[in-house]
């Protein structure tokens, strides 16, 4: 099946009264970070279904599937892509990660980069050179700033936390919320498998962390050392 062919079943699947209620949720109005998306209304657990049933097309008709202006259309080609990386060889992760980080600019919306971020990108990364993601969390771009942090939830899983408290120090500065949140909730995974290797990070760097960050990182502490942070 072709990317354009799936798109058309996904159409024949919307239903308008919740894609207006996506349009709210992600923030899609002027001045927005979702500005401009377009939702058919298809809620994730069919998409996961599809996904499945999807999964054997070729990773050029999933890459053509996320250049489509619908977002659960590229919601789908990542779940798609994740799904043929996690069964592929060598060759076709290969192929993933370069089809993925050639299309970061459709993977625009914080649900985008999570459900891919961290199993592809992260995935690839593991055994590798780690620099793209440095690269993408000095972008101008909000999603590949974010896909650079959330990319190392692949990497905190292996117990491995250098490069996700690294790139969360280049986003103390950040000015958008949705990194705060985002490099917060990954300094909070590295605090759940060694709380001392981020209560290292965080009598280092708690005095100028914004507080959304500093609230997500030390969620899972106990109410009296939180209040100890808050109070820095």
């Amino acid at each position: 099946m072709t990317g354009k062919a799936i798109e058309r079943r996904l159409r024949s699947l919307a239903d308008a009264t919740i894609a207006e209620h996506h349009l709210r949720f992600f923030k899609c109005g002027p001045g927005q970070y979702g500005e401009g998306d377009a939702f058919l209304g298809i809620m994730v657990p069919t998409m996961r279904t599809l996904s499945k049933e999807l999964t054997p097309i070729p990773v050029a008709e999933a890459v053509a599937l996320l250049q489509s202006k619908w977002h659960e259309a590229r919601l789908l080609a990542l779940m798609i892509l994740v799904r043929k990386y996690e069964r592929g060889d060598d060759e076709m992760r290969a192929e993933i990660y370069r089809g993925y980080l050639a299309n970061t600019h459709r993977i625009n919306n914080w649900d985008l980069v999570d459900a891919s971020a961290p199993n592809i990108a992260g995935a690839y990364l593991l055994e590798r050179d780690r620099k793209p993601l440095y690269d993408l969390a000095k972008s101008e771009s909000l999603w590949e700033r974010r896909i650079a942090i959330i990319a190392t939830q692949h990497f905190i899983r292996h117990d491995d936390f250098d490069d996700t408290l690294r790139i969360a120090e280049l986003l103390l500065d950040d000015r958008h919320d949705l990194i705060h949140k985002a490099a917060g909730w990954m300094l909070r995974e590295v605090g759940k498998r060694n709380q001392p290797v981020l209560e290292r990070f965080l009598r280092m760097h708690a005095k100028q962390m914004p507080r959304t960050m500093l609230r997500y990182a030390i969620e899972r502490f106990s109410p009296e050392l939180r209040a100890q942070y808050m109070a820095r």
